[in-house]
């Protein structure tokens, strides 16, 4: 197996997953297990065995995928999935908790709860906002009191 720096140098300028434009200085990279979708060595998911991706769930709350260690060898059998919707809190705190006690990259910590929490906070249904004082209803007013009298029959007189 070679190393992560070798791997690294081989598929840095030329993979599947980069997404190179002509106004950004750095590329963006779409590759899985990479929490901050910036092409570089500390985040790639492509060279780490030990990757993390967090992804919204179906409904509510967030995917959250390990690599086992002892496994690492077996493709289909490494990733752990689980499902975390509690509650935003709560997640933050079992993500935090999970990479603590499984001492699974305390540099990528940051980073994955940055993204649970922007997914969690994507999920939250809109406030409704209220519009201007006197401009936005008055007209709503008019305009259907304008429509119920056109509507209404004249009575003849």
């Amino acid at each position: 197996m070679a190393s992560s720096h070798l791997n690294w140098l081989i598929v840095r300028d030329h993979n599947a997953f980069l997404l190179k434009r002509r106004d950004i200085r750095k590329p963006f990279s779409t590759e899985p297990g990479n929490l901050t979708n910036l092409s570089s060595f500390r985040y790639s998911g492509l060279v780490h065995h030990k990757t993390i991706t967090i992804t919204p769930a179906e409904k509510k709350g967030v995917n959250f995928v390990y690599n086992r260690k002892k496994v690492l060898n077996k493709p289909a059998k490494a990733p752990v999935k689980v499902t975390l919707k509690q509650g935003p809190r709560r997640t933050l705190k079992k993500i935090a908790n999970m990479m603590k006690a499984n001492r699974y990259r305390a540099d990528l910590r940051g980073a994955a709860l940055r993204r649970a929490s922007a997914i969690l906070r994507s999920q939250r249904p809109t406030k409704t906002r209220k519009g201007k004082a006197g401009a936005a209803p008055a007209a709503a007013t008019a305009a259907a009191a304008g429509t119920a009298a056109a509507a209404a029959p004249k009575k003849a007189e």
